[in-house]
């Protein structure tokens, strides 16, 4: 592996940098004889989508094959997502672990739902709740310190978005997790599930699109993190209008899909951490972080801190690692400015895993 040298300015900072790439790994000592890469630039460590799935089938649901998920990461990485959290997949991506050529996966295991409560094909269904701290317990040790519950989804003998759990029960279960040295994550669209959960300790809601002010503050009161996908939220109308059998739940998503903004809007400025996911996977094609980001600036984040949400704060979150001595040679470089403007954020001009120049 050659030795490459970088210049420019490089982010959260938004200052002048310089720096080496030896084994792999960054160093701020110069290093005689190195190929300079880039000679000015804006510089940032790997993008990170907090919330994707990487196995899961476009358009149908279901297990993707094994050159269908790794064409899935070659497109977050080519985008310059060098570190995902696999929010749920129901098959073994662990090989990817051992590509060095493919952007770093923090897995969740496969969701947990209860039979008929969630999208076909893609979670392990409980046929008693009962049975939750135990099934918490075994995707708590598959995955990489991560859990994923479907926390709400329609149920088809109400006509709406429901919990699947018992407040009860999602006590023993997130504590099953946390005993487990893992966290607990849940998807959840609607408002009625949001209490129980909060409450138990979890730690991490997806979508929340149906925050009020009181669990805003029972999610500040408990350090509660929020991965709201917004570009999957755009999605809502379209399954409102495909489920004319059941006309409160498409009211309901259509109301859910018109006030987004404002709901993750009211949760950033009570001070909720706030990280950048896509959602991809399923209905969702991968490699759009861009575009999540532009999502989060309307709903009221500055540009500086929408890009942190899918770069250097979710980096922190999830345990990576920034533009530091020693660390992995995880970045991406931008001709311009990224913050604020999606053209550049989407067309990284380098793209560098783990040392190695990916794109050009």
């Amino acid at each position: 592996m050659s030795v490459l040298h970088l210049r420019g300015i490089g982010l959260p900072d938004a200052a002048p940098i310089e720096l080496w790439i030896v084994d792999g790994r960054i160093t701020f000592e110069p290093v005689a004889g190195a190929e300079t890469i880039v000679d000015a630039g804006w510089i940032t460590p790997g993008l990170v989508d907090a919330h994707c799935h990487v196995g899961i089938r476009f358009g149908g649901g279901g297990g993707e094959t094994v050159d269908g998920l790794i064409a899935q990461a070659q497109t977050e990485r080519d985008a310059g997502v060098l570190l995902l959290r696999d929010a749920g997949s129901p098959v073994d991506t662990r090989f990817v672990d051992e590509r060095a050529d493919l952007p770093r996966i923090v897995r969740a295991g496969q969701h947990i739902a209860a039979p008929k409560r969630y999208i076909p094909g893609l979670p392990v269904d409980l046929d008693d709740e009962s049975q939750l701290p135990a099934e918490v317990v075994r995707q708590a040790r598959a995955g990489d310190g991560w859990v994923k519950l479907v926390g709400d989804w329609i149920d088809r003998s109400v006509g709406d978005l429901a919990p699947l759990w018992s407040d009860k029960i999602l006590v023993e279960a997130i504590a099953a997790a946390h005993a487990e040295g893992a966290k607990v994550t849940a998807h959840v669209f609607a408002e009625d599930a949001l209490p129980g959960l909060i409450n138990a300790g979890i730690d991490c809601i997806e979508h929340g699109t149906g925050l009020t002010d009181e669990t805003i503050e029972m999610m500040v009161a408990h350090g509660t993190a929020l991965v709201p996908t917004l570009i999957n939220i755009a999605t809502f109308p379209g399954i409102a209008d495909s489920a004319t059998r059941y006309p409160i739940y498409a009211a309901h998503m259509r109301d859910l899909h018109s006030r987004r903004h404002r709901t993750i809007g009211a949760a950033h400025e009570a001070g909720i951490p706030i990280y950048a996911g896509t959602d991809a996977g399923g209905s969702i094609l991968h490699g759009r972080i861009a575009d999540e980001v532009a999502e989060l600036q309307i709903a009221g984040m500055s540009s500086h801190d929408a890009l942190g949400a899918a770069c250097w704060d979710a980096r922190t979150w999830l345990g990576g690692s920034g533009l530091v001595e020693g660390a992995p040679a995880d970045l991406v470089v931008f001709d311009e400015d990224p913050r604020g403007n999606t053209a550049v954020l989407a067309k990284p001009a380098h793209v560098v895993l783990r040392g190695n120049v990916i794109a050009r």
